[in-house]
């Protein structure tokens, strides 16, 4: 419990930024915020797959099943799979600027899937329990397993935005790179031809 709950935390907060840098960079055409949704994409997946392992190993015991095809089970498995769909987007073309456009639509798409989850066990009738701690009132869990949940939440994030940063970081190191071999490339090409028009 105390990895798999976190876990989907840090999975809808990170699809969560991923659709508003998304936003950012269609609408104000940021460059950052292109390459923060990049970023964001594989932490978060790899998050939702940690969930989706856990909740497993937690349903077996519990439910005398890997897996059922539940609301909230179902739902998380789709935010895994956009995840991944983005991800492809973002290689999917020859042009980085159209791989980021395409997979900037798909985030903002799919972000319906993140209110779904949340309220799944509210809407539908579920095997899954339902929610414990972010619910009107007071939490139902007990206070000696509420504050250990707590503070593996906020571990968790810390640990998503550590990565987040790390990863934005060497997305504008590469970006430079790229720029910088552009500019060589084209540079050659440039004295090249003026040399070939000389001779």
């Amino acid at each position: 419990m105390y990895v798999h709950v976190p876990s989907a935390w840090v999975a809808m907060a990170a699809y969560s930024s991923m659709a508003i840098a998304s936003a950012m960079a269609l609408i104000w055409k940021h460059p950052l915020a292109d390459l923060i949704a990049k970023s964001a994409s594989p932490i978060g997946a790899a998050f939702t797959f940690v969930c989706l392992v856990t909740g497993s190993l937690w349903g077996k015991p519990m439910w005398g099943t890997w897996w059922v095809w539940d609301a909230r089970l179902t739902s998380m498995l789709i935010l895994f799979f956009l995840y991944l769909g983005h991800m492809a987007l973002l290689n999917a073309f020859d042009d980085p600027a159209r791989g980021m456009k395409a997979a900037a639509i798909l985030a903002l798409a799919g972000f319906v899937n993140v209110p779904v989850i949340k309220f799944s066990v509210d809407w539908w009738n579920t095997l899954h329990q339902p929610a414990s701690v972010t619910r009107m009132g007071m939490p139902k869990i007990d206070p000696t397993m509420l504050l250990p949940l707590l503070l593996m939440g906020v571990g968790f994030t810390m640990f998503f935005v550590t990565l987040l940063l790390l990863r934005v970081r060497l997305e504008i190191v590469a970006a430079k790179i790229r720029s910088i071999r552009l500019t060589q490339i084209h540079g050659g090409v440039g004295v090249l031809s003026s040399g070939e028009a000389v001779n």
